[in-house]
């Protein structure tokens, strides 16, 4: 049974210099047809189960206008929830107002996760993003106010970084006493910014060591390291993500989007044009047991806590050792 569901919102106000995802700039008519098309795919493909997760990524979703917003909850009240859901939403923590977070409040959004990336404004060319450390503090400050449950996203292994540079940004993720941290590696993806300038990523030595410096210093205040890029409170680990990692099945929607219903795993067209055409996937896969069993190794091995054999024997009825011969 599906129990999570995924909609990617593929639109922002500004393109950052690493970002390999779907995305477009903004544009308020293209927007409302979006919505549109996605309320089309969830009619033409949700079961009515009860999910325990929702999800809305981007791109940057709190770069909708108010209206459109409205229209995208109104078509998410087509969506059962769970007692005990978690419903996450991104935001770009310079769209944070009262206004945003009120509105979130009262269509259910219970989690939201806030793109930081670095409080180093240094880096603000090299990614192409806005960086302001008072702004960052203050409207997370004000986020506190609304949500409890709240993430921000940290970046690392920037070109021109250095160790300290980063012990700085994560006494600032410390002082923001958030229930949740993921953290990233700069991957210089094709087709990007970054790789049309040809800049090189950091040595491996060098991201090595700044990665034992993260589960350090984050796991020394107090957050659980439950997953190789994600540190939470006590209580606060992503259920949404933990959907990925354990190999569950989840719906997703929009432009950009992949999920994994029934026995297929799928990927929807990165062209929003056609996404709202109609042409929505371009791939789909059908697995077998084994390949199963694959990703479900490959996807627990991220977990810190790795595979339970007895999970891997009740789901799949099959000793671990015995299905890979070891």
């Amino acid at each position: 049974m599906i129990k999570s569901c995924y909609i990617h919102i593929p639109f922002c106000k500004n393109i950052c210099s690493y970002c390999d995802f779907c995305k477009n700039y903004y544009n308020d008519e293209m927007v409302s047809k979006y919505i549109d098309a996605i309320e089309k795919e969830i009619k033409d493909n949700y079961k009515k189960e009860v999910l325990d997760t929702l999800y809305i990524g981007g791109g940057t979703p709190s770069s909708l206008s108010y209206d459109n917003l409205n229209k995208l909850f109104n078509v998410l009240k087509t969506f059962e929830l769970s007692n005990d859901y978690e419903f996450t939403f991104e935001c770009n923590f310079e769209d944070i107002t009262d206004e945003l977070l009120k509105l979130l409040k009262e269509n259910k959004v219970n989690r939201i996760s806030i793109g930081i990336q670095s409080f180093n404004n240094k880096f603000e060319d090299i990614l192409s993003r806005t960086i302001d450390k008072d702004m960052m503090f203050e409207n997370i400050s004000k986020a506190k106010k609304y949500f409890d449950n709240i993430n921000v996203d940290l970046m690392y292994a920037m070109p021109t970084e250095s160790i300290n540079d980063l012990k700085k940004d994560l006494i600032n993720i410390i002082k923001l006493d958030v229930t949740h941290v993921s953290t990233y590696a700069l991957i210089i993806e094709d087709h990007t910014k970054l790789s049309i300038k040809n800049t090189k990523e950091i040595n491996d030595d060098l991201q090595s060591n700044m990665y034992y410096m993260i589960v350090n210093e984050l796991t020394k205040f107090g957050y659980n390291h439950y997953e190789l890029s994600n540190f939470s409170k006590k209580g606060y680990e992503s259920k949404h993500n933990l959907t990925y990692w354990k190999n569950e099945r989840y719906y997703g929607f929009g432009a950009g989007a992949s999920g994994f219903i029934n026995n297929i795993r799928y990927d929807n067209t990165k062209s929003i044009t056609n996404y709202i055409k109609g042409k929505k996937k371009t791939y789909e896969e059908n697995l077998d047991k084994l390949m199963f069993m694959k990703d479900e190794v490959m996807l627990n091995l991220r977990m810190i806590k790795g595979i339970n054999k007895n999970d891997f024997y009740n789901k799949y009825k099959i000793k671990l050792e015995d299905a890979f011969n070891y």
